[in-house]
């Protein structure tokens, strides 16, 4: 969601409906506002320049979208934790699966673990799951157009020319 960021409440609804998310009230302006704002800090976590600075950012996310775990059954799909208060509205809901999500993915994967691509004029931001955690790319074309650029620089060719 932060690499292409929802412009109305609908579009909100459909992309979380479309991600597994149970929808419990109607999504609204408010709750579009609040998960753009949420994009906006987790954007911070992303480019914090040091581990510290990090976990100060997701710890100011995480107290701002707190409550305490909470067993629930609610949409009759078999019991799994919420890390929220119940009947959230979409905004407040999405704030505290973002942090939350991001702190396990921090704290189980590696600090590291979270960036945005090394190609020069991409900044698509991805989680780092790779086995060995050096995961530099967004995505495979974005690794081969730069193994080219590379591979030119070296073989002294402009962008464009033959290799």
């Amino acid at each position: 969601m932060a690499n292409r960021r929802p412009s109305s409440a609908e579009e909100l609804a459909d992309r979380c409906r479309a991600a597994g998310l149970v929808l419990e009230r109607p999504v609204t302006p408010q709750d579009l506002d609040r998960t753009l704002a949420a994009l906006r800090a987790w954007e911070q976590v992303v480019d914090a320049c040091d581990e510290r600075e990090r976990a100060e950012l997701v710890n100011r996310m995480l107290a701002a979208a707190a409550a305490y775990p909470r067993l629930t059954d609610h949409a009759g799909d078999g019991w799994h934790l919420h890390y929220r208060a119940e009947r959230q509205p979409l905004g407040s809901v999405l704030l505290s699966l973002i942090s939350v999500g991001t702190a396990l993915h921090l704290a189980g994967r590696g600090m590291h673990r979270l960036r945005r691509c090394a190609v020069t004029g991409c900044a698509v931001i991805f989680a780092d799951t790779s086995r060995t955690g050096r995961q530099r790319y967004c995505s495979q074309r974005c690794a081969n157009r730069d193994a080219v650029r590379r591979h030119r620089a070296r073989a002294g060719c402009a962008v464009g020319e033959p290799a």
